[in-house]
Formats: C-alpha cells, structure tokens, sequence
C-alpha cells in the first residue's frame, strides 16, 4: 500500500492547524469570540507572515526525517537538536515557542545525556510538547502488537516528556489515529472502542510484566483518572465552556477529540481548535493531524496549503517518507 496520501493528510493537517493558530496563541476565548480566526492569517502573537508554522511542526517534521532512515531515538534527538541550533526545518530559519520541558531536554542531549533519559519525569511537566509531534510514529508503529506499540510511543514522548500522564497521552492519539487509518470505523466507534481497549491494555500489560509488585500498577491507577472524560464519558456530549485549551496535555487531547468529534470536515475542525483560545497552535496541530487523517488530504482547503510555508517541501517529505514504507 502507497501511505503518501495518507501522509500528506496528518503532516498538512497538522502544519496548517498550528499555523493558523500561531498568530493568535495565548489569546482568550472571549477575545477570539469577538474576532474569530476563519482562514490563514499572519503576524499577531509573534510577528510571523501567514502560513508561519512553529516548533509543533518544525519537530514533527524532524521526526520524519529520522524515521526515513530507521527507527533511532539518538537519531530522533539529535535531529532536536539541529532544530533548536541550525533552524533545521522551522518555516524560516528560526526557532520560536519553545516549550520549557522541550528546551531543558534537548538541553541535556547537547551535553550527552541519552535520549533514554533526557525526559522531564516530574508532574509539573506534563505539557503537550511530545504530544504535538508524535503524529507521524503511527507509520512505523501501526502493523506492530500492542505492547511494542506502546513501548515505541512511550520512547519517542521520553525524550522530552517522561512522566506517564503524557505517555498514555501520546498513545490515546496514536492508537486514535491508528484506527481511523486502518480500520473501517467511523470517529465515534472509534472513540467507544478505545474506551475498552486502551484500560484493558494497560490492566494486562502492568500484570503480565509483573509491574505490580513495584507500584507501578497503582501510579497507573491514579494516572488514568485523568483520562475519565475520555475513555469514561462522552467527551463530545460537553459544551464548550466544560473544554479547557491551555498547554496542559490533558486538554490539549480532550479538546483536540473533541474538535474532531463535534464538527464535520477539516476546515470546521481546526478554526474550532483555534478559536477555543489559549495554546491555539497545538490544540490546532493535533485537531489537524486527527482531522488530515479522517477527512483526506483533498478536503484541506487548497488555499491553506499553497500558503503553509515550506509547502512544496512538506510534500516532498511525504513522498519520501511513503516510498520509504513500501
């Protein structure tokens, strides 16, 4: 099978998103209220021109660019590092929105830490910066058991992002785009469906790997009262208010499915995201890949992606990534 529809879907999808949403990031829901994104606009928030994408899609796309080669998380930091040293893939030379879990992290692998270790691991850094860039793993990941599928996601989230609430974050996504690539499901089965499956998962693989005995059984219990809205209630059933979309991973996720659930097409999804205010570029960005994926790259309006910056190179990633699949 050729992916590279498939993945032009979730990389334009998720460039686009975050740069509709970078002019107006840390903006409030009442301000965006009164004057609300409905297409490519510029400068705002950091001065960029339109099409401007951050440092959501900068990494995402230095993630591809390592896993065309193989599977190497040294490989997939260092690229981390050419971001934030040389501009390597930023829209124009120039890295900007650095988070600050991100930062001390690729930090510490300029000075040799391992990227097995490099990953803040304490509460206080569960922002969405793997969650924002871990989109194009479902590639690698999506033929492989459930366990190494896991194991891989909590990899590549761990060289930033450590602690488990933002693992089982990056994997909710992962496994959600996952099936809406292979599975004949529409949004909501889906969404029901990891319901089950997702604890399931986790009671087994804390049991079989004999984890319970050393408490991680019991970290797990309390970690995943976080993710009740989603995998216990019907998340699409709230309104608005009730949907929180600050940097914090948990409502990064459950605003993102909840774009993705409570609207009809792509271009609705993503201004959905970005009009809910706070940190519009990743909320956008993960609503974007979600939405690339379900709805097909051809229902991206074709404005938004002659007007992304680095468009022409975005898709040559994507042809080359594909080819490198079959």
């Amino acid at each position: 099978m050729n992916y590279n529809n498939k993945i032009k879907a979730i990389l334009f999808g998720l460039a686009i998103g975050d740069a509709l949403g970078v002019p107006v990031e840390f903006e409030s829901r009442e301000y965006l209220k009164e004057n609300p994104v409905d297409g490519m606009i510029g400068f705002g928030t950091y001065n960029k021109p339109p099409g401007t994408f951050s440092d959501d899609s900068s990494l995402t796309f230095a993630l591809v660019e390592s896993l065309i080669i193989a599977y190497d998380l040294e490989d997939i930091a260092q690229n981390m590092v050419k971001w934030i040293d040389e501009g390597f893939w930023t829209a124009d030379g120039v890295a900007f929105d650095i988070g600050n879990t991100t930062q001390i992290a690729i930090y510490d692998i300029k000075t040799g830490v391992s990227p097995l270790l490099s990953g803040e691991s304490n509460e206080r850094s569960n922002g969405n910066g793997s969650l924002m860039r871990i989109a194009p793993l479902l590639f690698i990941l999506m033929n492989k058991p459930i366990d190494e599928r896991f194991q891989m996601t909590k990899e590549v989230s761990s060289i930033t992002h450590a602690h488990l609430r933002s693992v089982i974050a990056c994997f909710y996504f992962l496994e959600f785009l996952r099936h809406l690539l292979l599975d004949d499901l529409d949004k909501y089965e889906i969404y029901h469906k990891l319901q089950k499956d997702i604890p399931e998962f986790f009671d087994n693989y804390f049991k079989e790997n004999d984890l319970v005995k050393e408490n991680n059984y019991e970290q797990y219990l309390e970690e995943i009262k976080y993710f009740n809205r989603l995998l216990k209630e019907n998340i699409y059933k709230l309104d608005k208010d009730d949907i929180n979309s600050s940097g914090y991973v948990i409502d990064t996720i459950e605003a993102s499915i909840w774009c993705l659930l409570t609207t009809n097409n792509y271009s609705d999804a993503v201004l959905k995201a970005v009009n809910l205010g706070g940190d519009t570029d990743t909320t956008a960005c993960v609503t974007g890949a979600l939405a690339g994926l379900l709805y097909g790259f051809d229902d991206i309006p074709k404005e938004w992606v002659e007007n992304l910056a680095k468009s022409e190179d975005i898709e040559d990633l994507a042809i080359r990534f594909a080819d490198n699949l079959e």
